[in-house]
């Protein structure tokens, strides 16, 4: 049994970042290739716009995250640190310039995600897709996970997202249901566990997010995981929220690793296949390990 740790320190665990969080500074032969690739190809990466702590040792590896559909989102979600705006980027080329960077760099389990597309009919679903396709036509061995954003119900859109072939499709609900009118002001909690539920029933291999930190009590985040459950969740990821600029909402509390792994306990329990927890760990953090999970 795991001893769930006393907060004993206010200066530790609300305003100093402890000495878990620390990461090495990205460098290498690798991390210079991918570097390399995503500058080559005009790619943008989630590792970079969203300031992510383990880029060094994923792109070190050789993977990236790929962000399409542009760099400014047209959400204003207050914890993350994607340009929020008006987007202007639409490439019809952007597809084929990711599958062939992601063949170039010879992974064996490609990650896409994207800002969300508000303002396009389709949500950039059909940009999406092809993304997809093209990078199963090219590397038909490489398994895919796509991170997809809140279709907003368009329902149509989604299934287009979902249908290109890939083994994996995310969403993060980010957060608890009680802080998402403050974390995600255009989202709905409820609207994207039906998002979820709808994917799992389409056939795919579920997989969610959530950050913790930001002032959720543990019986939230329980009631969250409950949720994702009965909704057909196979794979919960739980990281740290870390604040992008000073902008951004505060961090709450640091939350102490031995909680991260009692909450992956609780996970499980609760009926999630598959549960990474952990202070750095991210949504597309060790990735490759999600796509083999017995569901």
């Amino acid at each position: 049994m795991i001893e769930l740790p006393i907060v004993t320190s206010e200066k530790e665990y609300k305003t100093k970042k402890p000495h878990w969080l620390r990461v090495k500074l990205p460098v290498g032969y690798e991390y210079a290739k991918v570097r390399k690739l995503v500058d080559t190809y005009k790619l943008h990466t989630i590792c970079e716009s969203g300031n992510c702590p383990n880029m060094g040792e994923c792109w070190g590896a050789g993977t990236a995250t790929f962000m399409i559909l542009g760099n400014v989102c047209t959400r204003s979600c207050t914890f993350c640190a994607v340009a929020t705006g008006k987007p202007t980027e639409y490439d019809t080329d952007e597809p084929r310039r990711v599958a062939e960077a992601i063949k170039l760099m010879g992974v064996k389990h490609a990650v896409i995600t994207s800002v969300n597309r508000d303002e396009l009919k389709d949500r950039g679903a059909a940009i999406w897709h092809e993304t997809v396709r093209l990078t199963k036509e090219l590397c038909p061995e490489t398994t895919i996970e796509t991170l997809i954003p809140d279709v907003k119900g368009n329902w149509e859109a989604l299934y287009t997202m979902i249908s290109a072939g890939q083994e994996v499709v995310s969403h993060n609900m980010e957060t608890i249901k009680r802080l998402y009118r403050r974390v995600r002001p255009q989202a709905k909690y409820e609207r994207s566990l039906e998002q979820i539920r709808r994917t799992k029933e389409f056939g795919k291999r579920t997989k969610s997010g959530i950050m913790l930190g930001l002032g959720e009590t543990r019986e939230e985040v329980y009631e969250a995981m409950d949720d994702l459950v009965a909704n057909g969740l196979d794979i919960l990821t739980l990281g740290q929220y870390l604040q992008p600029t000073k902008m951004h909402l505060e961090v709450v509390e640091y939350i102490h690793p031995d909680l991260f792994e009692h909450y992956k306990e609780e996970g499980l329990k609760r009926g999630l296949k598959y549960v990474e927890a952990g202070p750095l760990v991210r949504s597309s953090y060790h990735a490759e390990r999600h796509v083999n999970v017995p569901i």
